[in-house]
């Protein structure tokens, strides 16, 4: 009954946007304290800086930041439209360049761990959605739960964001681990994070691909290496974004390259670049089987 459910709603949708094709961008990263809300922020306003529609979804939906960040006040979030309180349209608030914040609520535990039928909800959210977007970005949470897989596994690329220390290559192994073997997600875009020189991001890179190739059969592109740079810090204290706040920093420069190459990245011309697909994909459970343990 749920999945006949499932299915005349998710058809639904589709039927309801099969004209808007949305390229969907999902930045993870595994450990927290990486800069994947940084990265987020920072490529959805410089997108928008080029003409493009975007929308960033907080996906942290235990501790959400995003508005804060940007110094945004939401009164409402997506807990209140799980709830049924409101819509999603009444919870957007827009940040800097047009870009459309759908914030998640903070301190909430049972955000975090969503049932199947709270994930219908999302969908029933979206459906609602009348503004035509280019791209949405996903900001996730830390760690490898359901949700993380789930916001991953549904997104046209998946872009990791790691930092030159051992636990943040390990997270991000493991994330990279699992999507790949469990959900056949091969192909992932790397982002070298608060490195010190073009060369530790390669070096960084290879550390990570290392090990990816001698144990998955996934697919590690490196789209960017960002400078460890003050101006970020600076700017996060003013709530504002680097590529905003100093637009000629090391860091705006490296962010602003990688959002004119993610804008390139092409959307599939199927049913799975619209935006309905990538909601739809978040009702498909984990597969139910076992996994040997290795490396």
């Amino acid at each position: 009954m749920i999945e006949t459910s499932m299915y005349d709603q998710a058809s639904g949708l589709r039927r309801m946007t099969q004209l808007t094709s949305t390229k969907v961008i999902t930045v993870t990263g595994g450990k927290g304290g990486v800069g994947k809300t940084n990265v987020t922020l920072n490529m959805a306003i410089a997108m928008a800086r080029q003409g493009k529609r975007v929308m960033v979804l907080d996906a942290d939906l235990g501790l959400a930041n995003v508005d804060v960040m940007l110094g945004l006040r939401a009164t409402r979030n997506l807990a209140h439209v799980l709830a049924g309180v409101c819509d999603l349209k009444d919870i957007i608030v827009e940040g800097p360049y047009g870009v459309k914040i759908v914030p998640a609520s903070s301190g909430t535990q049972n955000m975090a761990e969503l049932t199947a039928a709270q994930h219908m909800g999302l969908i029933r959210a979206f459906s609602t959605l009348e503004d035509d977007i280019d791209v949405l970005l996903v900001d996730t949470a830390a760690g490898i739960s359901d949700m993380v897989l789930s916001f991953s596994r549904a997104a046209q690329d998946v872009l990791v964001v790691v930092c030159d220390e051992p636990t943040s290559i390990t997270d991000a192994y493991a994330l990279i681990k699992i999507l790949s073997r469990e959900y056949d997600v091969q192909r992932f875009k790397i982002v070298a994070n608060m490195v010190r020189s073009y060369r530790e991001g390669r070096d960084l890179f290879a550390k990570l691909t290392r090990v990816t190739e001698r144990f998955l059969q996934a697919n590690l592109e490196l789209v960017a290496c960002i400078p460890l740079d003050d101006s970020v810090r600076q700017s996060v204290k003013r709530q504002r974004v680097v590529v905003e706040a100093f637009p000629r920093s090391p860091a705006a420069l490296a962010m602003t390259a990688l959002a004119s190459k993610a804008v390139t990245w092409p959307v599939p011309s199927s049913p799975g670049g619209h935006l309905e697909f990538f909601v739809e994909k978040l009702l498909i459970k984990r597969p139910q089987q076992e996994v040997p343990f290795s490396e």
